[in-house]
């Protein structure tokens, strides 16, 4: 298990949904019997009941916290309504990764018993019986809680085999029957050993290390992320999945994996040893260490967008070497040094371009003004006014020589006869 170990919350009854409280927070509103059954002799078992038998109650569960509270859903809600009444999430809609946030799980109570007559009882509970139900759980909840997987800085929790076996235990202690004088019976409280199709990622990767890809031990938290989350057309996902494919390797069908991202964290904190992993760019930008190799490395004037891959390779040795000085082992630094220079080429592309969009303007723009210049020069030489070439060459911008030739072919134009 990855995270950190201590400081584990502890499962709790929230304030106001115990007795001590008075039930402060409860508001339960159970439908009267006449809506629940419609018709006890009903021939056809679906119209024996009415518009109450939708309702139920629940508990509830904060994985992150430990905390635990009851409540109901309104009876009169359509059935495709209900679900907007429970709290959170339930169990089977978020698959065996990553918890949402905030992790919230509802646990549905079942109300109707078969009795051994084969006739259907109602039950619905008070705040108090559903108090106890939650003080008899509560060391299923922790267990559940306490065996979640947190990983990265944020703690994010995710599944792990023994927090999934946990909860399963929790459904079935919120299960009841009715012994022979009508009186309720809660299973039995279980702490199940985790079975053998619930597999660790973390024990997975530890028998089949050769499928390991030696990219994690510097790989940034996206990329293992995105490892984590791996999700072919067909087969295993998850880092299994994506261990076996390349390798042609085929894994039977029949289990459960978890702790995707806890063990490719831990694998990679295993690599570093008593170094900390520091994605590159943060490092390098951030770190008193990181800013001075950078600005060691970087030649005055020079630019990563004009460096061949030698370069960047000779500048990673350089980055990870002051990082072990420093303490660190960067993470993404290949990727991060090439989408710099990427980036800085980027940017000489768009000065080309607009450079050349500018040039593109003025070339139309000299167009323009050369045909008015050419017009107006035309009339200043036909008046033949006595002032030469050099003079008229200074006002139009031009040379002498220019102008002169100009003259010839307006003059020798002149000398054709009409009609020629």
């Amino acid at each position: 298990m990855s995270g950190t170990e201590d400081s584990k919350p502890a499962a709790h009854v929230v304030v106001g949904y115990t007795p001590q409280d008075g039930f402060v927070a409860v508001q339960l509103n159970p439908p009267p019997a006449e809506y629940v059954w419609h018709d006890r002799q009903a021939e056809h078992h679906q119209e024996r009941f009415g518009p109450g038998n939708g309702y139920q109650q629940w508990l509830a569960v904060d994985a992150a916290t430990g905390a635990v509270w009851f409540g109901d859903t309104d009876w009169r809600t359509r059935d495709e309504d209900a679900d907007l009444w429970f709290p959170g999430h339930r169990r089977a809609t978020v698959g065996d990764g990553a918890l949402p946030s905030p992790a919230v799980f509802a646990l549905p109570l079942t109300h109707r018993a078969v009795d051994d007559q084969g006739t259907d009882t109602w039950r619905f509970f008070g705040a108090e019986e559903l108090h106890a139900l939650v003080r008899r759980v509560l060391p299923l909840v922790q267990r559940v809680i306490g065996s979640l997987h947190r990983v990265g800085p944020g703690e994010d929790l995710e599944w792990s085999a023994e927090a999934a076996t946990a909860w399963t235990d929790l459904e079935q202690a919120c299960r009841y029957t009715l012994d022979e004088t009508g009186t309720v019976v809660w299973a039995e409280p279980r702490m199940s050993p985790v079975p053998a199709w619930r597999v660790e990622v973390a024990d997975f990767l530890a028998r089949n290390p050769e499928l390991c890809d030696p990219a994690w031990a510097t790989a940034t938290d996206a990329e293992l992320d995105g490892c984590a989350a791996y999700e072919p057309e067909s087969g295993y996902g998850g880092v299994p999945g994506r261990m076996c494919a390349p390798a042609g390797v085929r894994i039977e069908e029949g289990y459960a994996f978890y702790g995707h991202r806890a063990a490719l964290y831990a694998h990679r904190a295993a690599a570093c040893g008593d170094r900390v992993p520091v994605e590159a760019g943060l490092w390098l930008r951030t770190s008193d260490a990181g800013r001075s190799s950078w600005e060691s490395a970087k030649v005055v004037g020079a630019s990563l967008a004009d460096a061949p891959d030698c370069v960047l390779e000779h500048l990673a040795e350089t980055f990870r070497g002051a990082a072990a000085d420093d303490g660190v082992v960067l993470t993404g630094l290949t990727a991060y040094l090439w989408q710099q220079r990427a980036e800085e080429r980027a940017a000489v592309d768009d000065m080309l371009a607009a450079t050349g969009e500018e040039l593109k303007r003025l070339e139309e723009l000299l167009k323009d003004v050369r045909l008015v210049r050419n017009t107006v020069l035309t009339r200043v030489l036909s008046w033949t006014d006595g002032r030469d070439d050099e003079v008229i060459a200074r006002l139009a911008a031009m040379s002498p020589v220019a102008v002169a030739e100009w003259r010839e072919r307006l003059t020798a134009d002149r000398s054709i006869p009409s009609g020629a």
